[in-house]
């Protein structure tokens, strides 16, 4: 008898190809897309793009925006890796009231988070959503209500008015303690990220694009973006991966981290050694955390997984990296920056658990089964995690 080949077993239901479901589940999606870039008529909008950008990305944001009378303003660099905005475009950003970026200052650049909190910009960006392609995914038609109230009931697990510890651990051997005060609460939290507001429709949000990349559950918004405060971070955290690196680390090695900064990385694997020179003497400046149930789990490019509980640790470096150029020479990201990744954490928020080995808490929150049950079955929307 001839042994069947692979190809032939079917056990298990296959992916839709009717046009008629195709086309239900895109619409889907654009109902996220429309409702996330919440324009308004009187809008003026900046786009800041990259060269590598899909075309067609732009076409489908500044068509939505022309739908609604506005004109949209695009500039083009050459890459999405600039640290901040150059000088000399700074006075257009300055004129728009919504703005939609790939360019990774967006976050962290102080003119752009001060375009935010004095102008009340709005701004979307879009890291996660580089090809038109994705509207056709799971993740970018998962409800982005659920979205939001998971991450509401994330947030709700925070200890209030009292301070306490941050602790990451997992099978690997992480042990990592983040000292958290009420005050640093009260400043991550406060965020419309923070309140599961995921439309661009509030003065002085930031959103992400697809559904979504993060909210962190450390960053330094906690401390209001003040480069000398040191934050009580100390420990070690063994990542399962890193981006940058083909496959997931079969020696892990040992990140550790002392006062705020990582003072050596352990191991004797190739990816400790490249690991060690990149990362010492960097700084831990946001811990991120995945809420999007239908996000590729194991898709860590280019900024980490966003599968609901996938953590990424995000490291600024002390110096541009020369491997960093040589694997990803045109990332999205600039060279000076590296997300760890772990899929297995354990997170306890003083004596509260936000993760228990990779799986957020907050999917079972009575809130969340019953959103989710207006949408469809609440175990396959919350539990069936994609690869």
């Amino acid at each position: 008898m001839v042994q069947p080949t692979d190809d032939v077993f079917i056990g298990l239901p296959q992916p839709d190809k009717f046009e008629t479901v195709l086309t239900g589940q895109y619409f889907e999606a654009m109902d996220n897309f429309v409702r996330t870039f919440a324009f308004r008529p009187d809008d003026t909008f900046v786009f800041l793009a990259d060269r590598k950008l899909d075309p067609r990305v732009i076409h489908a944001i500044c068509g939505l925006a022309r739908s609604r009378g506005i004109k949209p303003t695009v500039i083009v660099a050459d890459n999405s890796q600039a640290t901040e905005v150059p000088e000399e475009l700074r006075p257009l950003v300055e004129t728009a009231t919504f703005v939609v970026s790939s360019w990774f200052c967006s976050i962290i650049d102080p003119f752009c988070i001060r375009m935010r909190n004095e102008k009340g910009q709005r701004w979307v960006k879009i890291t996660y959503f580089r090809d038109l392609d994705l509207l056709k995914t799971q993740q970018a038609r998962f409800p982005i209500d659920i979205v939001g109230e998971i991450i509401r009931q994330t947030a709700d697990m925070f200890p209030k008015g009292q301070d306490f510890d941050l602790k990451f651990g997992d099978k690997r051997g992480t042990d990592l303690t983040i000292k958290y005060t009420a005050e640093m609460r009260e400043n991550l939290l406060g965020s419309n990220r923070w309140r599961g507001q995921m439309a661009a429709d509030e003065p002085g949000c930031y959103v992400h694009y697809l559904p979504c990349h993060g909210p962190n559950v450390y960053d330094r918004t906690s401390v209001n973006n003040d480069d000398s405060v040191e934050v009580d971070t100390n420990g070690v955290v063994v990542p399962y991966w890193a981006v940058g690196f083909e496959k997931p680390f079969e020696n892990p090695p040992q990140v550790v981290f002392k006062d705020d900064r990582i003072v050596e990385v352990n191991g004797d694997s190739e990816e400790a050694v490249i690991l060690r020179d990149m990362l010492v003497g960097g700084q831990l400046i946001e811990l991120g955390c995945g809420f999007n149930p239908k996000a590729p789990r194991h898709t860590v490019y280019p900024a980490g997984s966003n599968s609901i509980g996938a953590l990424h640790f995000g490291i600024d470096l002390a110096k541009p990296n020369d491997y960093i150029r040589r694997m990803m020479p045109e990332w999205e990201e600039p060279p000076v920056h590296m997300d760890l990744i772990s899929f297995d954490s354990t997170v306890t928020a003083g004596n509260t658990t936000l993760i228990d080995e990779g799986f957020l808490k907050a999917l079972d929150a009575p809130s969340v089964v019953e959103m989710a049950s207006q949408f469809g079955d609440p175990v396959d929307l919350l539990q069936n995690w994609p690869d």
